[in-house]
């Protein structure tokens, strides 16, 4: 013969009073009022009939029939524990697949990587780069780190970082005869730009007070000089001394601290996209995305 199980909460209530032998202590326990464990208790003793507890003064002693019971009862709790234990721990590890723009990458995200992996060592961080748009819901991609204006429709996209913009340049170009000590000294040097950013020299120069019309005699071409297809060979080329190049800042912080490049001018510019975690709507909310978010937006806090 089957019985219908009792109330899972009545369960709880008698295996941690039985534990503790508290009510109090039980109820501290499951975070519920002392009341509220005595009312499941007696539920319990009510489908039972019969008691559980023997009450002497303030002391509680089981039952012979509730003591064989809850070791009954304690190793199935003992199992949830367990097995919850468990599956949390898989899903706060496993492969974590992140795609991006491989400027992106190598000059931001990797050199932040390692204390990430110090916090969450059972995530097996995977980096996907790549200059096309990646379908994060068919091509097995758990989050994409995106330049935009946040509107990816069917996704979740938390803002992670501002673009600012200014000039670098190798340290060799701040002497000489041409030496920068103004934005119009520009005009003696070769502009570096990068195919998907073909507007920063223009917008960061007209925020600089230079001209860029041609009928102005003073003015600067924005758009001569050699193009590169990733920001991250735009960066190269500047160390090389192949002229000024158009940044992001975040793209050139180690290089800017190490003197492989330097910074001539004070002015710089946010353009109105940014960067943003996206991930899609329906795992947005797993651990290991959740972990990942909460850490990146530690290191950009």
């Amino acid at each position: 013969m089957s019985y219908r199980l009792p109330s899972l909460n009545g369960l709880r209530a008698f295996e941690a009073a039985a534990r503790h032998m508290s009510f109090t202590l039980a109820a501290e326990e499951l975070n519920v009022t002392q009341t509220a464990v005595s009312h499941q208790i007696r539920r319990l003793e009510e489908y039972f009939s019969k008691p559980l507890f023997i009450r002497r003064n303030r002391n509680l002693e089981l039952t012979p029939d509730a003591a064989e019971y809850l070791s009954v009862i304690g190793r199935a709790f003992d199992g949830l524990r367990a097995g919850t234990d468990k599956f949390a721990e898989e899903q706060d590890s496993g492969i974590l697949t992140i795609t991006t723009v491989t400027s992106f990458a190598v000059k931001w995200l990797i050199p932040k990587l390692a204390e990430f992996q110090a916090l969450h060592p059972a995530i097996e961080v995977r980096i996907s780069t790549s200059l096309n748009i990646v379908d994060l819901q068919h091509d097995d991609i758990d989050l994409a780190i995106r330049f935009g204006a946040g509107d990816w429709p069917g996704m979740v996209a938390e803002h992670l970082l501002e673009e600012d913009i200014f000039p670098v340049c190798s340290p060799g170009l701040l002497e000489g005869r041409h030496a920068l000590k103004s934005p119009q000294d520009l005009v003696h040097h070769t502009l570096l730009h990068t195919t998907l950013r073909p507007d920063n020299w223009r917008l960061w120069l007209t925020a600089a007070g230079v001209p860029t019309d041609p009928e102005d005699e003073n003015h600067i071409n924005p758009v001569s000089g050699p193009m590169f297809d990733q920001t991250l060979i735009t960066i190269q080329a500047a160390v090389d001394s192949l002229g000024v190049a158009i940044v992001s800042g975040e793209f050139v912080e180690r290089d800017l601290e190490e003197g492989r490049l330097v910074r001539p001018f004070d002015v710089s510019l946010t353009t109105q996209a940014a960067y943003y975690l996206v991930s899609p709507a329906e795992t947005a909310e797993t651990p290991k995305i959740k972990a990942f978010r909460a850490w990146l937006q530690d290191v950009v806090s």
